[in-house]
């Protein structure tokens, strides 16, 4: 198809060297530039004696030069989707190396200065059968899975995507809210701008502020969205301007609940055009509900599928040989096309009786008071229903008038009719928003982690992209009060920073690049069962100048603890 030509030939054959390939800042990165990068990349990558290197970029531009100048030098790229300790310690096992934004640790590879050397690009064109790249998927157990992929897979998709939606690329700017390290960010934000000749941002927008701000600014745009962000497209923000350029909405990486799409249609001007699929299948099928009975998806082209005990079946050049391969998704098919059921992997057993948690989560979310619910199974030597949820006004309203334990039986009582009492969840934990990766997918480890005792049960009060107000009780059962001290306990210090560290990497856009703690004080002591405010400011990193987070964590007795945290000034 000609997108494989367009993508393994891209850097052999070129294009003008003024023709747009990204932007950034409000300035256009060219070909010459991303050509002069990949080569610097290319080079970096070819010095190096071993074949797999985890990459990890925070800007589109720069991971898009990387990459092919990665495979250009005959390298596997191995894709994290974060840059947490864990996931930095899995990866050290798989790969020769690592390279890009991560921590000094790792001694990541970078390029030295391109150079636009023209007599040293002989690029040749790329072999589409090698296996240039790896993905990971969490999989219903959370652990980690490494997806191989071969360029053809991915340029077939590339070539199938284009078939289905590239018209409405043509003459516009590709936005998104979703990583690249991602399947869904590499093909949409990425390789399907390249192929199209499109220039796609190198910032991904994290929050709806910048969304509104970017489509207002763009001109005619497409945005890549994940479910996470168009579920809360908030009404008070000013949306006329963006939505009038706006020439595609893509979402994938999770189901978009029935209840975002008003919003969608209102403050967008359009439902999204919804992919279906997965890092081991590729894309499946799509849908666009412009009106909330469309609810059937239909099959991408070249794609097959089949059903078998109500198991969905597919056949497609996205995978890695021509067999059929089986799916964990439940569903059913008619004359107007695929219906979804629900994932065959959430059925637990829970004192040897089978539960589904996509049913849990549904009678939940009937009760009237929550906005979003996932369940989970806590190991232990009792496995237990565990439930995450984010009330609602009239959720939040039990919650703060009559306590946790109110809203707790409220929806223990929604599930009467669902399940038996004895099996009923037994943890429950009420969040802002659910925990999600960049990709908009709830991680099950990040949903465990929120049972973590060492982890207050936070209620959040306000929060703008540069600041945020928390309040929470300092639980008596604290781990961190264990030997300090036996008699008088006391919480250390040092756990009133990982606090800090933990709300502020969570509610704002922390960067990277820790220098120094400055003017830190605890000027009393915080005693078990206190209720305590904690306050963050941040100033993000500019050029020349460090980034600074301003905390301080206060209760009706004063001020606990202050102080701000420095990050390193922008090069």
């Amino acid at each position: 198809m000609a997108e494989w030509r367009e993508l393994a030939h891209l850097l052999a054959e070129g294009r003008p060297a003024d023709h747009p390939v990204a932007l950034r800042d409000g300035a256009i990165h060219d070909f010459a530039a991303f050509t002069s990068s990949a080569l610097a990349w290319r080079r970096c990558f070819a010095a190096q004696a071993g074949r797999r290197f985890a990459l990890y970029c925070e800007d589109s531009a720069d991971f898009a030069a990387a990459l092919f100048g990665a495979w250009h030098a005959g390298k596997v790229v191995y894709l994290p989707g974060d840059t947490v300790a864990a996931t930095l310690r899995q990866l050290a096992e798989r790969v020769d190396g690592f390279a890009g934004d991560l921590p000094a640790h790792c001694q990541p590879l970078r390029p030295a200065a391109p150079a636009r050397d023209d007599s040293a690009m002989d690029w040749q064109v790329l072999d589409v059968q090698s296996e240039a790249l790896v993905v990971f998927t969490s999989g219903s157990t959370g652990l980690p899975s490494a997806i191989p992929k071969r360029l053809c897979q991915l340029f077939e998709e590339v070539a199938t995507l284009s078939a289905c939606f590239g018209a409405r690329l043509e003459g516009a700017n590709v936005l998104a809210t979703v990583s690249h390290q991602h399947i869904y960010g590499l093909l949409f934000r990425v390789l399907l701008p390249l192929a199209a000749g499109q220039p796609f941002a190198a910032k991904r927008l994290a929050f709806s502020e910048d969304i509104a701000t970017a489509l207002a600014r763009s001109g005619p745009s497409v945005l890549v969205a994940s479910p996470a962000h168009l579920k809360r497209l908030p009404p008070a923000q000013d949306w006329a301007a963006g939505r009038l350029g706006l020439r595609a909405l893509f979402c994938s990486g999770g189901p978009l609940p029935v209840e975002a799409l008003p919003d969608c249609r209102a403050l967008l001007g359009q439902a999204p055009i919804e992919v279906f699929g997965s890092s081991e299948t590729g894309g499946i099928a799509w849908r666009r509900r412009d009106r909330d009975e469309d609810t059937h998806w239909q099959a991408l082209p070249g794609v097959r599928l089949r059903i078998e005990n109500q198991c969905l079946w597919v056949r497609s050049p996205h995978l890695s040989d021509d067999n059929w391969q089986a799916t964990a998704d439940q569903a059913e098919m008619d004359a107007a096309g695929l219906r979804l059921l629900g994932r065959a992997d959430r059925i637990v057993k829970v004192e040897e009786k089978r539960v589904s948690l996509d049913a849990l989560e549904h009678a939940l979310l009937a009760g009237g008071l929550l906005l979003e619910a996932k369940a989970l199974l806590l190991p232990g030597t009792r496995a237990a229903l565990a439930v995450v949820a984010v009330p609602n006004e009239a959720g939040w309203a039990l919650h703060d008038d009559s306590g946790k334990r109110a809203l707790n039986e409220a929806l223990r009582g929604a599930l009467a009719g669902v399940l038996e009492h004895a099996i009923l969840p037994r943890r429950w934990r009420y969040h802002w928003d659910l925990p999600t990766n960049s990709q908009g997918k709830s991680k099950l480890a990040a949903l465990a982690a929120l049972f973590d005792p060492r982890r207050p049960a936070a209620r959040l009060l306000a929060r703008r992209p540069d600041a945020a107000r928390l309040r929470f009780e300092v639980a008596a059962n604290s781990p961190y009060f264990a030997g300090h001290f036996p008699g008088a306990p006391v919480l250390p210090g040092v756990a009133q920073l990982q606090w800090v560290q933990l709300f502020a990497g969570e509610l704002l856009d922390v960067p990277l690049g820790f220098q120094r703690m400055e003017a830190v004080k605890f000027p009393r002591l915080l005693p078990p069962g206190s209720t305590v405010t904690l306050e963050l400011s941040l100033r993000q990193a500019q050029a020349g100048e460090e980034g600074v987070l301003a905390f301080k964590l206060s209760s009706a007795a004063g001020i606990h603890a202050s102080g701000r945290m420095v990050f390193g000034a922008l090069s």
